[in-house]
């Protein structure tokens, strides 16, 4: 199989978000995307005054959010009346659609606070559907160990494991053989690939792609060769064609995401909080917010 080559690195810049959020964006940092994946916000701190403010109600329309929960306690909850908990090694799966106004606020006023957000474009024909989300919690998302000391976590698609690895948690049964371990998120038109992904020194990880997905790596702890380069901490990586990805940890080993999907090649006009195809979607989008119906 063809190994894609890093083609472009991209330092993540240090930027502040909500009521005062102190964070590192790497994707959506100067309008830089990578088709369908629009931003990738890291937070990672342990002094509160950096995350207790939170991110008050404020509104979305027209694409999807992922927020993992590497460390920490959030509560989310939106004019739907939804409400849920995130705590350690959760993930919330929220789909914006048509229109959503919701809240992310800490539970905790002292310790860590670290994880990700995500946003993901949704296709024309799918950005005004309802609003939806699904919280998931740790237990419920399928954790891969190889007798070599990779460990692979499966949010969201297939990670195709060799021969000697082990599914753990309660989404998948111990086995011995080689096969998919599938994720919690399936099913979504762009079919994301989600994979936080641990090496030890020198470890090699490999994963079969489709070649016509687009595919990002960002590093959040050690450091990374791939073909054509290298990522280090708070650094993520566009990936050109080929059939896998190929991964090695330098001497202090690595942690990373992989993020993979299907493109939609579609015009993307963004303001804010919302994301849509044309200008006249996205003054509508203002006028519905400011109306009041945005999420009616």
């Amino acid at each position: 199989m063809t190994a894609r080559a890093l083609v472009q690195t991209i330092p993540a810049q240090q930027t502040s978000d909500g009521a005062g959020v102190r964070l590192h964006r790497s994707l959506g940092a100067h309008q830089m995307r990578v088709d369908p994946f629009l931003m990738l916000d890291e937070f990672s701190t342990e002094n509160p005054d950096d995350y207790i403010a939170g991110f008050p109600p404020h509104p979305h329309r027209g694409f999807e959010t992922v927020t993992y929960m590497l460390e920490g306690h959030m509560l989310h909850e939106d004019h739907l009346g939804n409400k849920g908990h995130l705590r350690s090694g959760d993930v919330q799966w929220m789909t914006a659609g048509r229109g959503i106004i919701h809240s992310e606020m800490p539970q905790q006023e002292r310790g860590a606070m670290r994880g990700f957000q995500l946003w993901i474009n949704l296709p024309a024909a799918e950005k005004m559907k309802p609003a939806s989300y699904r919280d998931i919690p740790s237990a419920e998302i399928p954790v891969v160990s190889l007798v070599n000391g990779i460990r692979v976590k499966v949010i969201a698609g297939q990670f195709f494991a060799p021969n000697d690895a082990q599914g753990l948690g309660q989404a998948s049964a111990t086995r011995q053989t080689a096969g998919p371990t599938t994720g919690p998120i399936h099913g979504i038109s762009t079919q994301p690939l989600f994979l936080d992904v641990t090496l030890p020194a020198g470890g090699v990880f490999t994963q079969r792609l489709p070649e016509g997905h687009a595919c990002f790596v960002y590093v959040f702890k050690g450091a990374v060769d791939l073909p054509g380069g290298s990522l280090s901490i708070k650094m993520g990586g566009v990936l050109g064609p080929g059939e896998a990805l190929e991964v090695r940890a330098q001497a202090a080993g690595a942690r990373f995401l992989v993020l993979a999907a299907r493109p939609l090649n579609e015009p993307v006009v963004q303001y804010g909080p919302f994301v849509m195809n044309t200008r006249q979607e996205i003054e509508q989008a203002i006028a519905d917010y400011q109306s009041g119906r945005l999420a009616a």
